[in-house]
């Protein structure tokens, strides 16, 4: 709706005011049209001080002038203390946004806005050889999120898991496999009988510290291309992909790359050699760095005292190998905010070697997760394992469904979507850069602001659906919309579209996550007051129009955060 109002302001500014040549466009006249604070001031405004400037005029005056000429059969112009404000036509806005979603359908909001454009999503990024734990889960979901979003929007994406698969720690393991390990088990148990070897190594080597040589000798070989070396590197990385593809299928979660630090060893010597070449490199203390003083900023490293790279090193590689590989318009990182510093280095260093793509690198940072209250801390041993949650989430959904609804069918599968959504809407309800604290009573509450709440609204739309199997729907009276929930109701889906470019454009999944809770909300305000299916066929084809428009955009919405829509509850 706010376009084809910005489309009527810019027409009328052009007919109104021929002679002035700086009119802000439609682009620019669109994002300053407002939702106004409450009903009376009308549904959408547009403040006209913004012209105040280019026209030479008082905004009030501005205002007056365009209500005065704007006409529209789907709104009425009211000129109110210098905003410029929007009362639907209720009928005529029913009828066409109605039309809009049944042509639509579950595309409602879809576009082609990144047509022709690429953009590299560098998330989850687990660690080999460890478990996959709940503080993976923001970077996973806020990824498959906006991997998500863009594909919406017509934009080429690429899903990049960047392993962490590179260290001393791997030459540890392999030290300790060949010492204390079992082919049969370590296959058998996969993340868990390598996590049992590295705790076992370090218990090891407190008594003997010449067994962290032997670590260093193991990792050398790996970098020395040894056979043997390489051999059992690729196996337990192969373990660990088997073990995290478990979860990664629980979430529906997929990547196009699982290029991670090793894959850049190669590929460090362009990346040395230019900076060498540019003289930006400097010896510090033995270490070669940048010197980033002038732009407030520690310096960053790019090789140890002896030899060694560093993280910056092969994330400065990669950014090169995505431009070179992929051409990307942007390249996001959903990274925790801790690693600001660190990501604002690597981007300063890619621009001062002269690469303009430096501008479309972007940090998404987010906030800590805890657990019912207390901070993970892996080395005290507090530490939730994501499969054990997402299990725990579906039994606990189980429990609620076999309470509330024991005859259910096919109630397992139902539980399960019911269970990982809420884990998924609980992690991507608020502002990403928010800490969370993931509590399951307010996870899978099946009233208010939760997962569950959104889902049951979907079921709710379905049932009422399911009902109507008789009714016409060949002349719809769109009147039947006209009341005030009815209309919020509409207005609310309208306004997705919208809701979905601004997710994708501030990388924040939680805008659409809030749209679909507000739209489930006054949804479910609407089946409370008012009868849907009637005796009046036309006015029920209606109601039930707008019912099946709501189910779709719920359904829509969900995918876009990565949940599922159950059609029974």
């Amino acid at each position: 709706m706010k376009e084809s109002l910005s489309k009527i302001i810019y027409k009328s500014l052009c007919e109104l005011y021929p002679q002035v040549e700086n009119i802000p466009d439609e682009n620019t006249i669109l994002e300053f049209i407002e939702v106004p604070p409450n009903k009376e001031m009308g549904d959408y405004a547009f403040p006209c001080f913004r012209l105040s400037k280019a026209l030479k005029k008082s905004p009030q005056l501005i205002a007056e002038e365009l209500a005065k000429h704007i006409v529209d059969e789907s709104s009425e112009a009211k000129s109110l203390g210098g905003y410029l404000n929007f009362f639907l036509q209720r009928e005529n806005f029913a009828k066409k946004t109605i039309e809009e979603l049944g042509k639509k359908g579950e595309n409602y909001g879809a576009s082609t806005m990144g047509k022709g454009k690429t953009i590299c999503l560098d998330y989850s990024s687990i660690n080999i050889a460890k478990r996959f734990h709940i503080g993976h889960l923001s970077t996973t979901m806020i990824g498959n999120s906006l991997n998500r979003i863009f594909k919406f929007l017509g934009y080429n994406t690429v899903a990049i898991n960047h392993l962490g698969d590179w260290g001393t720690q791997f030459g540890k393991l392999i030290y300790a496999y060949k010492e204390w390990g079992n082919k049969d088990k370590l296959e058998k148990d996969g993340v868990d009988e390598l996590t049992d070897l590295y705790v076992k190594y370090h218990d090891e080597a407190e008594k003997d510290p010449s067994l962290d040589d032997k670590g260093r000798a193991w990792f050398k070989a790996i970098e020395d291309g040894d056979e043997e070396a390489l051999e059992l590197f690729d196996w337990f990385k192969r373990l660990t992909l088997r073990d995290s593809q478990v979860v990664y299928d629980m979430l529906d979660v997929h990547f196009d790359s699982y290029a991670g630090e090793s894959f850049y060893n190669d590929k460090m010597d362009r990346v040395i050699e230019e900076l060498k070449a540019k003289n930006l490199l400097t010896i510090s203390d033995g270490a070669s760095v940048v010197n980033l003083d002038e732009y407030d900023m520690p310096p960053c490293l790019i090789l140890k005292k002896d030899g060694a790279s560093l993280y910056a090193t092969r994330d400065i590689a990669a950014v090169l190998y995505r431009h070179d590989t992929y051409n990307f318009d942007k390249c996001l990182y959903v990274v925790a905010y801790q690693q600001d510093l660190h990501f604002k280095q690597v981007f300063k260093v890619v621009e001062l070697m002269g690469y303009d793509f430096a501008k479309d690198l972007k940090h998404v940072s987010f906030g800590m997760i805890s657990y019912e209250g207390q901070m993970l801390a892996t080395r005290k041993g507090h530490v939730v394992y994501l499969e054990d949650l997402l299990n725990k989430a579906c039994e606990k959904a189980l429990d609620i469904i076999d309470q509330k609804s024991p005859d259910l069918p096919d109630k397992e599968n139902i539980a399960r979507q019911v269970g990982i959504g809420a884990v998924i809407y609980t992690d991507l309800q608020n502002n990403r850069i928010k800490d969370i604290d993931f509590r399951w009573e307010r996870a899978l509450n099946f009233d208010g602001e939760t997962g569950p709440y959104v889902q049951y609204t979907h079921a709710r739309c379905c049932s009422v659906l399911r009902k109507a199997e008789d009714i016409d729907f060949s002349n719809p009276d769109f009147s039947a919309l006209c009341d005030d929930w009815a209309q919020s109701l509409l207005l609310l889906i309208s306004r997705l579209p919208e809701n979905i470019v601004q997710a994708a454009e501030k990388y924040e999944p939680s805008i659409i996550t809030r749209a679909m809770t507000d739209i489930a909300k006054a949804y479910n305000k609407y089946y409370y007051e008012q009868r849907i299916i009637t005796d009046d066929n036309d006015a029920t084809a209606a109601r039930l129009l707008l019912t099946k428009g709501t189910k779709d955009v719920l359904k829509t919405a969900m995918y876009l955060i990565g949940m599922e829509a159950p059609e029974r509850m």
